[in-house]
């Protein structure tokens, strides 16, 4: 069985939770494998072998950790040159995307980005021999299906595309001798800041999403709320970030953030195709509106018309006494 290569992301050897959806992404594929390297890629090993890693490929001499893309590029072309793999899954964020992009030119093949699920190709129906994989398009009106022709497939993933499933593997630790270009020295990190933590998960990556928007007429609160009672995080729509009411870093659109969580409950927001396109691929959709016109319905699995002030803190009520 052919290995499927995924880029590990990690910090100080915790690894990110993408990282695991990729995984189990890959094992529809084939044998998963594990590409690490800066500083505390070796400690990853045990982690990324309890979500199905096989292998563990270590960039060996690793960079300092402060530059940026072009190491990635170097170590995954090293590793795809040694192990001949059936394709590469790489996050689908601003630097995944990079680094896809510059591995595909590096390594000869074709691309696909922004994937929101893949499958192993049918051998036998025209031009499926290798990774189909889905994405959404036109601001998130279709979905087709895509496949590289020549090369080994490099896919970029959107984050929360699917729900991680432990899966114990070897995760046997292989060093790769990489020769790290100059390019790598042309752009560093300067310098890290923290971000203001709200204790809730990264919002690209949330498996559960609230967000709300010009119906709360700039209170956050039963959004937040309700956010908390389910462990999600909070977004916003372009008109609430336009208001100043919430963060721009939290705005979920064509222009914003991008994200397919399990859950998508949209407070308030009407359903404009700007914010369609950045959470139209969400799993389960529930809209809370109090105008039963909102286009937001259309899109919705659920909908609820009613004023969001009353139907949240009824909603967060019930989950919190269920969950006490």
């Amino acid at each position: 069985m052919a290995q499927v290569l995924v880029l590990a992301e990690h910090a100080g050897g915790a690894v990110r939770e993408v990282t695991y959806e990729l995984l189990t992404l890959a094992a529809r594929l084939g044998e998963p494998a594990a590409v690490a390297l800066g500083p505390g890629a070796p400690e990853t090993a045990a982690e990324l072998a309890a979500y199905g890693a096989a292998t563990v490929y270590v960039a060996d001499p690793g960079p300092a950790g402060d530059q940026l893309v072009v190491p990635e590029v170097d170590a995954l072309a090293a590793v795809v040159a040694r192990a001949d793999p059936a394709a590469v899954l790489i996050t689908s964020s601003a630097s995944g995307r990079e680094v896809a992009g510059r591995l595909a030119v590096r390594i000869g093949s074709g691309l696909i980005t922004d994937a929101i699920d893949l499958r192993a190709g049918d051998p036998s129906a025209p031009g499926e021999a290798g990774v189909v994989a889905v994405q959404s398009v036109f601001a998130g009106a279709f979905l087709v299906e895509s496949t590289v022709v020549r090369g080994v497939p490099v896919v970029a993933v959107k984050p929360a595309s699917c729900v991680p499933v432990a899966r114990a593997a070897a995760g046997r630790v292989e060093r790769v001798a990489v020769t790290f270009g100059q390019a790598g020295a042309a752009a560093r990190i300067v310098e890290c800041r923290p971000g203001h933590r709200s204790g809730r998960p990264d919002l690209a990556g949330a498996s559960v999403v609230v967000a709300g928007g010009r119906g709360t007429g700039g209170d956050f609160g039963p959004v937040e709320a309700l956010a908390d009672a389910l462990g999600g995080a909070v977004g916003a729509s372009r008109a609430a970030v336009d208001a100043g009411w919430y963060p721009y870093g939290s705005l979920i659109g064509q222009t914003g953030k991008q994200v397919s969580p399990q859950l998508y409950i949209a407070c308030g927001i009407s359903g404009a195709i700007q914010h369609r396109a950045g959470m139209q691929t969400s799993k389960t959709i529930i809209a809370v509106n109090n105008d039963p016109q909102a286009p937001i319905f259309d899109l919705a699995d659920f909908g609820v018309v009613g004023d969001l002030f009353e139907v949240l803190p009824a909603a967060t009520a019930i989950i919190s006494a269920r969950r006490s």
